[in-house]
């Protein structure tokens, strides 16, 4: 009787966090690429492309990484399952903030699915390349990726393809969160997710699910004429970061004639000059809500999206060789 092949070792605490996923692997060559994978993007390398990770682990050539994600028998569906329930289980059912974002980098040329010339978050400028959504969650500090798509401009859609607009992709992502049990206590996003009424927040509140969004500065509200805004005294609050440090903050309540559902805050470090890059405007459905509260949770966003930009960099985002939609999500 042939013995069933046994995956090779690798280092002690990469082979038990993999183990709940070898399941998903039909083959034993499939989960010890996952490993060596696994393994080459937690190396302190500055490059992770699948030729730098094999030469890293000591392999011969990079055909068998390449493979894995091209042509193994295993699924993006199952992967992604397997890891929300272990994200979920770690949880124990307690309500965690959700962070929406879009990440861009570069890519040359247009062979790449859904490669366009698109705004670049990394760069900040418009540029060629590809560009994805992303909600993450966040637990005492900790930040978990949860879900991503890729962004699929108009003119790059496919044959079955159905074009989704950023704040609608995340709205789908949220709604899958939810339905698969995820307990949210607020969901935080940028301008570009706060000015989308329609195609967001109406989906955030059909969930009821409380939001704190940026809006921009110009962002309107109806009211009567002869009424006018009003804007609350500054309050100063300490702003706790990651490490439990503290920082002095401003904030204030724009008051559009009266409050309705929504309340609107202006959150600063300097309330004399309004700095562009520290200064945010913010709307949420939280009511009611101390004004300490709401420079502490949006500063979670804030803070986030740097983290989050940094981990990118270093887990090698732009690095992949792949073209295939498909590929590039796994």
């Amino acid at each position: 009787m042939i013995q069933p092949k046994i995956p090779q070792p690798t280092i002690s605490f990469i082979d038990q966090y993999c183990g709940s996923y070898q399941k998903i692997f039909p083959e034993v060559r499939s989960y010890e690429a996952f490993k060596q994978i696994i393994m080459g993007i937690l190396t302190p390398s500055k490059r992770k492309s699948l030729v730098t990770i094999s030469k890293i682990i000591g392999l011969k050539n990079s055909q068998s990484l390449h493979n894995f994600l091209t042509q193994s028998p295993w699924t993006l569906e199952e992967l992604r399952a397997e890891r929300l329930k272990n994200i979920f289980n770690w949880l124990k059912e307690e309500a965690i903030d959700i962070i929406i974002d879009e990440t861009g980098d570069p890519k040359k040329g247009n062979k790449t699915e859904y490669v366009a010339r698109q705004y670049l978050g990394r760069l900040g400028k418009v540029d060629n390349g590809i560009v994805s959504v992303n909600i993450y969650g966040v637990k005492n500090g900790i930040t978990s990726p949860l879900l991503f798509e890729v962004y699929k401009p108009k003119f790059r859609l496919k044959p079955g393809n159905k074009y989704q607009s950023k704040p609608q992709i995340a709205a789908r992502l949220v709604e899958q969160l939810v339905s698969q049990g995820l307990k949210i206590r607020y969901v935080l996003a940028d301008s570009l997710y706060g000015e989308s009424v329609t195609n967001l927040l109406r989906v955030l509140e059909k969930l009821k699910l409380h939001f704190m969004v940026a809006i921009r500065s110009n962002h309107g509200v109806w009211m009567p004429e002869e009424e006018k805004v009003e804007q609350t005294a500054w309050h100063e609050f300490d702003r706790i970061l990651s490490k439990g440090q503290r920082q002095k903050r401003y904030v204030c309540e724009i008051i559009f004639w009266q409050r309705n559902k929504y309340t609107y805050w202006y959150l600063t470090t300097e309330p004399e000059t309004l700095p562009v890059n520290s200064t945010s405007y913010v709307m949420t459905n939280c009511d009611p809500i101390k004004y300490q509260d709401v420079g502490n949770i949006y500063g979670e966003r804030t803070w986030i999206e740097y983290g989050f930009r940094q981990s990118k960099l270093e887990l090698g985002w732009s690095e992949f060789h792949l073209t295939k939609y498909n590929d590039i999500a796994k």
